[in-house]
């Protein structure tokens, strides 16, 4: 259904957002790319009848609407959001935002009910053209030892300072427990404690435990488990992370019982009684999750525990969609790919002496965590603007703490805490 709605109803236009964007930057933002006439009135037809069908408010520029009703899509310049996603799918997708060519009151609502439609979007008979139509992920974002150090730092070494401006004290990025909802931002730092306390609990670490950390993060977890006693090997990638963990540790007192190493999980040695990882396979990529899994048991001791986070996707749209280039991978994790749990299972099932002991969902918590360090970042744009990063980099930033947080809503993304252990056998 298209019907006409009152002027007054119309949407602003994009104009003085993408009139905005840097194009020596952004180059893909700043010019949308080419697309047949033809490319493009198919797209427009096939996008129009999928939001024809959802819970949407769909408002076109010329005042004109469509959808079931719903949360509110502006689509400010048609033309170009249909031609971008022609083109470039749902790369084109997050760029059309980017641009200003779309937007919404509730981008959050918006992205809930497309991520919980995903699978159904497509038309049947085009999803099963999808490597024709496409993007393929590039070769230069494979998770070798040398493209993992470009990937991670990319992203970990944009600057500590803007990540200090959304994230608590206790610079914890990844999905707190709380203990109910909603969710409030005086309760996020002991949720962030919480969640790094089960973990630990979880691996068993106590006083004397040698401690393996896959995954550094700024500090937190190393520091709580040298609290406990334990003596913390960590690893990371990021140069940034690395020297402000390292001054967070010494702050804290406990330099002598953690070390913070700037190295690759296939680099680690020694022998540990318990790993902790926190959302770091999603950085590993589906090519090497056997070898970061076989890390695990080879620098486990016989009778350890490992105890991961992992952020999980339903393994049908991880098989269809793992070849894939997708936006987040373009401008937020290059490299990453979400396993389902059935590939977790299955890949330390069939690649290490491992057993999945344990394994605890809790996506909700990750949903309110998002929308805690999104409502932040929001609250602090002219802070974020004092760092240097424009309009197009807050409107990206945006755009992937909402879309993050959509796929926790909509129950398309989980969040999984494994416990996984390693028989002693010489007992």
């Amino acid at each position: 259904m298209r019907t006409a709605e009152p002027r007054s109803a119309t949407p602003r236009a994009a104009h003085a957002v993408a009139a905005a964007v840097d194009a020596a930057r952004w180059p893909d933002v700043a010019a949308p790319p080419r697309a047949s006439r033809a490319r493009t009135a198919v797209t427009a037809a096939v996008v129009r009848r999928a939001l024809e069908q959802l819970p949407l408010r769909v408002r076109f520029a010329d005042g004109t609407w469509t959808g079931r009703g719903g949360p509110v899509l502006d689509i400010h310049d048609p033309k170009a959001f249909h031609g971008r996603i022609g083109a470039q799918g749902l790369v084109g997708f997050g760029e059309s935002y980017m641009a200003g060519e779309w937007d919404a009151p509730d981008p959050v609502a918006v992205l809930t009910v497309l991520a919980g439609n995903a699978a159904r979007l497509v038309p049947a008979p085009l999803q099963r053209l999808r490597g024709l139509w496409a993007p393929r992920r590039p070769r230069a974002q494979r998770n070798t030892p040398d493209g993992a150090r470009d990937n991670i730092s990319s992203h970990y070494d944009l600057s500590n300072d803007l990540f200090a401006l959304f994230l608590d004290d206790t610079l914890s990025y990844s999905a707190a427990l709380f203990r109910g909802f909603p969710a409030t931002w005086e309760l996020l730092a002991a949720a962030q404690h919480r969640k790094i306390d089960r973990l630990l609990d979880l691996a068993e670490v106590r006083e004397g435990t040698r401690v393996l950390e896959i995954g550094t993060g700024w500090g937190e977890l190393a520091i709580r488990a040298a609290a406990r006693g334990a003596r913390v090997t960590s690893l990371t990638l990021s140069g940034e992370q690395r020297d402000l963990a390292r001054r967070r540790v010494e702050e804290a007192g406990l330099g002598d019982r953690v070390r913070i190493d700037l190295c690759d999980y296939r680099e680690a040695r020694g022998t540990y009684d318990a790993i902790v990882s926190v959302e770091m396979v999603e950085a590993v990529g589906a090519e090497f999750w056997p070898v970061y899994f076989r890390t695990l048991d080879e620098r486990l001791a016989p009778g350890g525990r490992a105890a991961l986070q992992a952020i999980t996707m339903p393994h049908d749209r991880m098989l269809a969609t793992r070849n894939t280039f997708t936006w987040i991978q373009k401008y937020i994790f290059p490299g990453g790919l979400l396993p389902s749990v059935e590939a977790v299972e299955q890949t330390v099932r069939e690649h290490t002496a491992l057993t999945v002991t344990r394994r605890d969902r809790f996506g909700a918590h990750y949903a309110e965590t998002l929308r805690l360090w999104r409502e932040r970042f929001t609250e602090r744009a002219d802070d974020v603007a004092a760092l240097g990063f424009d309009d197009t980099f807050r409107r990206m930033w945006t755009f992937y703490l909402a879309y993050s947080e959509a796929g926790f809503r909509s129950g398309y993304l989980d969040v999984q805490q494994y416990l996984l252990t390693k028989e002693d056998t010489s007992r």
